[in-house]
């Protein structure tokens, strides 16, 4: 069992399988993208299953595979067949962007993979372009549509844009309300690559509920794990929920059960914090799994309290894009 230094349990791993995205979304990096890794710098798709292996070994039962975007591996598939079996893991959840799981909806089913995040920040095509740059929002909501119909467990991300996509707040809560889906409503993070600094935002996680209540009077909040990172609620007459994440706020901190590993092999134990270690190359001189697990119980070990504290130890923190730190 992993015990962070707050006496905080560890059991959920946001593990990145590649740090590239078709996408170039504007809130996550310029337009020209950013410095991606080298193919030789990623973990191999067997590191990656070794690596799994050890922390499930250490009491992680959660696995979320981010990016970047996960389906540009070619050989993600083998990954999630191999994580399909692995004794002890309970919970195998994917956070993707919707362009190029089509082809593999089945078999994900058949694999009992059914948690699926899309990250869609606005439902009008054109908002839609803007915001990503590219030009595939007729096959994100035909993947998404058929992740619902389908039964997955389907949960929609979308980063609330102050002056891009705030409109669609309320079109897509109306859209979806026939739908057992969950819309989540994200505070804008500065994990843009450099391109644009903010140390404050317009639209936290009040203002976003406030302008819902506008629009849905009738709301009922619900009770959430305490672990969770969303605060949940129902508007009556709607099958869909909703939940705002107060990922600028940082209200949720002090029961952060989450560590990340990058696609190169960084663990970060906050997305406030620079990487506290890097197991790729422990993993490629040969070392034990002792030795890996050393590392994460170390990183595990000197974990910053808060989103705020771990901020005030890092210059430069916002450099970052969040396809490189994993999602």
């Amino acid at each position: 069992m992993l015990i962070d230094n707050h006496n905080r349990k560890i059991n959920y791993l946001r593990l990145a399988v590649t740090d590239r995205c078709n996408l170039r979304c504007n809130y996550c990096m310029p337009s020209e993208g950013i410095n991606f890794a080298k193919n030789n710098k990623l973990f191999t798709i067997e590191e990656l299953v070794k690596l799994s292996e050890i922390v499930v070994s250490q009491g992680i039962d959660k696995i979320r595979i981010t990016g970047g975007e996960p389906f540009v591996r070619k050989d993600l598939m083998v990954l999630l067949r191999k994580l399909a079996v692995l004794n002890g893991l309970n919970d195998i959840s994917i956070t993707t962007n919707a362009t190029l799981i089509g082809p593999y909806i089945s078999e994900l089913k058949q694999l009992g993979i059914t948690n699926i995040n899309v990250s869609l920040d606005a439902i009008n095509k054109e908002t839609f372009n803007k915001i990503t740059r590219r030009d595939t929002y007729d096959t994100v909501y035909s993947n998404l549509i058929k992740l619902i119909s389908e039964g997955f467990n389907v949960r929609i991300n979308f980063i609330v844009l102050d002056g891009q996509n705030t409109e669609d707040i309320i079109s897509i809560l109306e859209l979806m309300k026939h739908y057992n889906v969950s819309i989540r409503f994200l505070e804008e993070m500065p994990f843009n690559g450099g391109s644009k600094e903010f140390s404050t935002i317009k639209w936290d996680y009040k203002s976003i509920f406030n302008h819902i209540k506008t629009a849905f009077p009738k709301i009922e909040k619900l009770e959430s794990p305490a672990t969770s990172t969303s605060i949940n609620y129902k508007i009556k007459g709607h099958k869909s929920t909703f939940g705002l994440i107060p990922s600028f706020s940082r209200t949720f901190c002090g029961s952060c059960n989450r560590l990340r590993i990058s696609a190169t092999g960084d663990v970060i134990t906050c997305l406030y914090a620079k990487p506290s270690n890097n197991l790729r190359a422990i993993l490629r001189e040969g070392n034990s799994d002792e030795a890996v697990k050393q590392q994460i119980l170390k990183a595990v070990g000197s974990r910053a309290k808060t989103g705020f504290e771990a901020q005030k130890k890092y210059d430069g923190i916002f450099s970052n894009s969040m396809t490189s730190i994993g999602g």
